[in-house]
């Protein structure tokens, strides 16, 4: 009798043993699936409108994933992915660009070209500048609009922060290794828009798609920041917007920023934003600064 209670016994803790192992089989593959579902992507300011976008209508379609989409800047998102700690690192750079960044660990995914422009406060009454006085002004060589011929005022420089592919690229192509003015540092494309649109005198930079009512977009040497020029090189001030992943990417990523890539996307949301789909460009551009014609 004792022997079969016995064998009872074990029987009976041989099936709870099996029911954890089951159960433990069953909250990992949840877990799994949870994570192979959900995307993170942090990182440029100008280029997260457009992610936001593409995000609310991709869960549409896939009503179980998650994509979370944060700013914080090129910088940010390039040291954020190049971690590990996020899927998506959004950037207005090239990670060669980027200090501390390992580019050949990285995938680079183009999504679309961003223009950037030189913005004023409309109350400085200047619409055209030339490349070398929009060098003078953001190295504190011309500092009052009368200068220019406008209104005689201060003029006030509003730049962004350390690790801003905005500021990288507009440093790049006007700029040119020289020295920037110290002034007011900002981290996103947004506050300075409200900045430079209720600071008189005011001066920064912008994405187009951040070009609103109460700003003055400047023409550079008579070109118009457009869209249409940005295509051409004519307008010289751009970058593109780049996804960077790590090389090992879950199908809902590589869905995600293939649907970005799409021709449906590209000619629909990405125009209607503001930004130039990257299969209208006529030339390219590579992680030096060189641009070509493809």
């Amino acid at each position: 009798m004792k022997k079969q209670l016995v064998i009872g016994s074990l029987f009976l803790l041989g099936l709870t043993l099996l029911a954890g192992c089951g159960q433990q089989k069953t909250t990992s593959s949840t877990e799994n699936a949870t994570k192979s579902t959900k995307v993170i992507a942090v990182g440029s300011t100008a280029l997260q409108p457009l992610v936001e976008e593409a995000a609310k209508k991709f869960q549409t379609d896939h009503p179980k994933t998650s994509i979370n989409v944060q700013g914080g800047g090129s910088g940010t998102g390039l040291s954020q992915v190049a971690q590990g700690a996020v899927t998506i690192g959004n950037s207005d750079i090239f990670a060669e660009a980027s200090q501390g960044i390992d580019a050949k660990k990285l995938v680079d995914h183009q999504v679309a070209v961003v223009g950037m422009a030189p913005v004023v406060n409309p109350d400085t009454k200047v619409k055209n500048v030339s490349l070398a006085q929009l060098k003078q002004i953001f190295t504190g060589k011309i500092t009052n609009w009368r200068e220019l011929g406008g209104k005689d005022e201060k003029i006030v420089v509003v730049n962004r922060a350390a690790g801003s592919g905005t500021r990288a690229t507009f440093e790049a192509s006007v700029l040119k290794g020289a020295q920037a003015v110290k002034s007011q540092e900002q981290d996103s494309n947004g506050t300075v828009q409200q900045i430079v649109k209720s600071t008189p005198g005011a001066i920064s930079y912008l994405a187009f798609s951040y070009f609103k009512t109460g700003i003055q977009p400047l023409a550079v040497d008579g070109v118009q920041p457009t869209a249409k020029n940005v295509t051409t090189n004519r307008w010289q001030i751009w970058s593109y917007e780049h996804m960077y992943t790590q090389k090992k990417i879950t199908s809902t990523t590589q869905k995600f920023i293939k649907y970005i890539q799409s021709s449906r996307f590209q000619d629909t949301i990405v125009k209607k934003l503001g930004y130039i789909s990257i299969h209208d460009m006529e030339v390219v551009k590579d992680a030096h600064n060189q641009v070509s014609e493809k």
